[in-house]
Parts: structure tokens; sequence; C-alpha cells
């Protein structure tokens, strides 16, 4: 029997989810939807999208999460290269996000009954009403095909964002396909039978997209919060005798700056299985969180690409400081050189990884891209680190570029170009800075044009107008020259190294 799910004062039991995927999968098979075709997301966590993860494994069709945050020039790059034929949101985001909407798309709007779009300017339509549609509709009887799911969007080793879109399992592979990658999702994320899990996080990410799909499947229940609040997770860990939550470093620092009085208000001994993907967490944060919930904080070494590599338990967290843990499952892991060689334990090079417990993945469109990060059946985000001799994988730093700010891959190509387009700006450089709640925070170096002033606030504004709220630089200074390597590159190793040298002394 399928999970219930607790959104709120919401409830509803397995079978209502069920016969409500079902009767999604149907509608979208109706509207002409077939096997490997991709539906669109745009919502906040919302009970919707469990009816999407269940109508996709019965009809066969991806759903591709967006980043609600995102502008809408941002999110018409994603529709038009995803194609989707529809499109799911909440009726306010889809307003929104109207102009990058595909013209021959369905569009179906949460939380409203009518969304007239003629409220947006130059429009005469209406999106649908999504719960009267859904209620209209028969329940999915096409062909038994192989269940899809998530087709996640992520810049991967470069800032255009790319499609990963994983291939289907043949239905006679289904059944020993499914037992492996079960057995390391309990192991990697705590899912078991019966479980009752906690998912804050949005679900447009891989991992809590993840394991809110698995728990629907295998769990009890499964309570989901609208966004993060620190309190509130500790209520809801009581209320419901939580036994599995996904959480990030960022929910640890909140959490640990509660008083003693507000922890004392709850009883969660229920917890036993904590799991933490995206962004490494700082071992003087992983110590206090631990010390507070106890030794069921784990840690995995992932991306969307190459799925959950690593696992480290809190033991092995105490132990060894600043560890990803060892490899998963059947994971393989190897630590190469420039020239592909495996470098000895200790030695620094580029992290390469395989989970075979998901199916091979595809970059949407863009093939050659998906060669260009791969060597010998391994693939590479460009992270580097080292494996000790006992086989725990360091993770040292990440591809060049990126910034991992609140688990979220920000690469600084994106901001600079948006940056340079601005009056008054010569050149420019962003870098990641250490944040004691986010990990890293963005920093803007810039250099001003010969007498321009340029105001923070400015820049700021400017670049809300095209770019994400995430993706906006927190701090800014001046230069009078940027750095630049031999090739003519801004050197950002280097201005991140001089802000860092800077602010210690």
């Amino acid at each position: 029997m399928a999970a219930a799910l607790h959104f709120g004062d919401l409830v509803r039991d397995g079978d209502t989810l069920l016969g409500r995927g079902r009767r999604l999968a149907g509608g979208l098979y109706r509207l002409g939807l077939r096997e490997g075709d991709v539906v669109a997301v745009l919502l906040r966590n919302d009970p919707v999208y469990a009816d999407v993860i269940h109508a996709c494994r019965a009809a066969g069709i991806y759903y591709c999460t967006l980043n609600w945050h995102f502008t809408p020039a941002e999110l018409e790059f994603i529709l038009a290269d995803c194609g989707a034929r529809v499109v799911i949101g909440h009726a306010d985001l889809l307003q929104a996000a109207f102009s990058a909407l595909p013209a021959d798309a369905d569009v179906f709007a949460v939380n409203a009954q009518i969304v007239a779009a003629a409220d947006a300017p130059g429009t005469d339509t209406a999106f649908a009403d999504y719960e009267t549609w859904l209620a209209s509709q028969e329940p999915y009887d096409g062909p038994v095909v192989a269940p899809r799911g998530h087709m996640a969007y992520t810049s991967g080793t470069t800032g255009r964002p790319k499609g990963v879109r994983r291939a289907a399992v043949p239905l006679d592979e289904q059944q020993a396909h499914q037992a492996g990658l079960r057995e390391l999702v309990r192991a990697v994320y705590g899912v078991e039978d019966g479980c009752r899990a906690l998912v804050s996080a949005p679900l447009y990410h891989s991992a809590p997209a993840s394991i809110a799909s698995n728990v629907l499947l295998y769990g009890e229940r499964l309570v989901l919060m609208e966004r993060f609040d620190a309190e509130q997770t500790l209520a809801l860990i009581e209320r419901h005798r939580i036994d599995v939550a996904y959480l990030t470093p960022t929910m640890y620092v909140r959490m640990t700056r509660l008083s003693d009085a507000v922890w004392n208000r709850y009883d969660v001994s229920s917890l036993r299985f904590v799991a933490s993907t995206g962004a490494p967490c700082p071992p003087d944060v992983k110590r206090a969180i631990v010390e507070r919930l106890g030794p069921v904080i784990h840690e995995t070494y992932a991306s969307t690409e190459a799925g959950l590599i690593t696992l480290a338990s809190s033991a092995d967290a105490l132990a060894r400081p600043g560890t990803a843990g060892r490899p998963a499952g059947s994971a393989v892991l190897r630590v190469l050189d420039a020239d592909g060689r495996e470098r000895a334990p200790g030695e620094i090079g580029t992290i390469y990884a395989r989970q075979p417990a998901y199916a091979d993945f595809t970059y949407h469109n863009l093939p050659d891209a998906r060669r260009a990060i791969e060597r010998d059946g391994l693939v590479t985000l460009g992270d580097v680190g080292y494996v000790d001799a006992d086989g725990y994988l360091f993770v040292c730093d990440r591809s060049a570029d990126m910034v991992l700010s609140g688990g979220v891959n920000i690469y600084p190509a994106e901001i600079e170009h948006a940056l340079l387009r601005l009056r008054g700006v010569h050149d420019c450089a962003v870098v990641g800075l250490p944040d004691p709640e986010y990990g890293e925070r963005l920093h803007a170096v810039v250099q001003p044009e010969p007498g321009a002033v340029l105001e923070t606030a400015a820049m700021q504004s400017a670049l809300r107008e095209v770019l994400a709220g995430f993706k906006v630089p927190r701090t800014f200074s001046t230069t009078d020259a940027l750095p630049r390597d031999d090739n003519g590159k801004v050197a950002r190793a280097r201005v991140r190294a001089e802000l860092l040298n800077a602010a210690a002394s």
C-alpha cells in the first residue's frame, strides 16, 4: 500500500494518492502524451507533486521540475529545451512566468479555479483549474510501460542548464533493478518499508524529489513542509513520530541556533536516520547537530548525474572530520590525474564515479556534453579530492568556477555576463566566500569604468531583473584591476585567495 501524505492540515491516504495519480496519467495520455514525453512542474512544495510522481510511473512520462525562483528568461530556456507538452504550476507562479510558457502547451493552475491570463499584459486566454480538470479524468488505461521519473536540469560542469535524462529500464528487468535501487535508498536515505519521513527542502531539487518518491512508494507516511522552519521541524518530528528526515547543512545551522528551551519542548527520539546531500557539511556544524539529534546524521557525496556515490555515518564524520564517506552499495569511485591514472591514497585528483544501481543518463539534446565528462564508464563533475588509505573520500574543492551556496550549484560566468552589461562596469569576477549558514556566499569584485560610481544596491536591483535572487551577489567590492591567467581569463582562484587573505589579516 502506498504511503499517505500529510501537508499542514491536509491528509491524503495512499489509495487516494494512487487514484489521483492514475487519473492524472489518464488525463495526460488523452492530451496526447506518450511514453518518454515530458510534463513540466512549476510548484512550491505541494501535494500535487505526489500526483505527478505516481502519474509518471504509470504512464512512462518524465517530470521536469522548475525552480520557481528563476526568471521568465531562465524558465523559457528549460521549457523549450525539455519539450514539455503540459505545464502544471501554482497559479501565481504561472502568471509571473507567463511569457516563458510554451504556446502549444496545456497549462493547469493549482490553487485557482480559473486564472485569467488577461491579468498578464497582452494576453487573452486562461489557465485551466487543475483540480476541476483532474476530477473529470478517467484513470490511465494505456499500455503498460517502463516507469519514468525526475528529469532535473543542472549546470553540470558548465553554466548552461542541461537536462539529466535517465534511460528507461526494460519491463523484464524492472524487478531486479528496483530491488537494487531500493537497497541503495535504504542504506543512503534510510527509507525502509513503513517509514515515516519528513521533507522540507524544495522538491525541484533531485535529492528531496528522490526521497519523496521512494517514501510514497514504500513508506507509511510522507510529511511534506511547504518550506523549512527550524522549530516546526522539531514539532513535526514529535507529532508524527518521524523516523527519517532529509535535512541540509544550512538547516542544521538554523536548528542548532535554537535555544535549549526550544529543544526541550519536543521529543525527537523517534528519529533514526537523517540524510544530507548537496553541500558538504562543515565538521563543527556536523558535531553540533550530532550532539542535538544523536548519531543519526548521514552524509553522501552525490550528483544528479552520477547518483548516490558515498555514505558517511555520524561515527565516520566524528572520526574523520570532513569525510564524505566510502562508496555506497556497488558504487565505483576513482580519483584520477589529468592523464587518467589513478592517484595513490592521499593524493589529490579529479573525482570520477558511477553508481550501477541507476540507469545510465544522457544530457538531453547534448550527447557531446555527456561524453565530455566520461572516462572509462565513469563520470565527473570536475570535483577534486582524495581517498585515504581506508577508502574514505575527502572532497577538497569543486569545479573551478562553481559556487555551492545552500546546496545549490551557482556558476559565476552567468552572473559576470549580467554584471558586464550594467552601465559603469568595466570588468568583474564573482567568487564564493565562506558563509556560516549557506556554506558559501556570492561576492562580486567589480572594476568600474573610469569616473563611474557603482552602488551595491543599484547593481543588485539590476541583476534581479535578469537573474534568480539566489544568483545575485550578497556583497561587492571594487578594484582597479583584476588578475588574469596567461590565457587572458580572470584568475578567480587568485581573486578569492586575495579576499580570504585580506579577511584574515
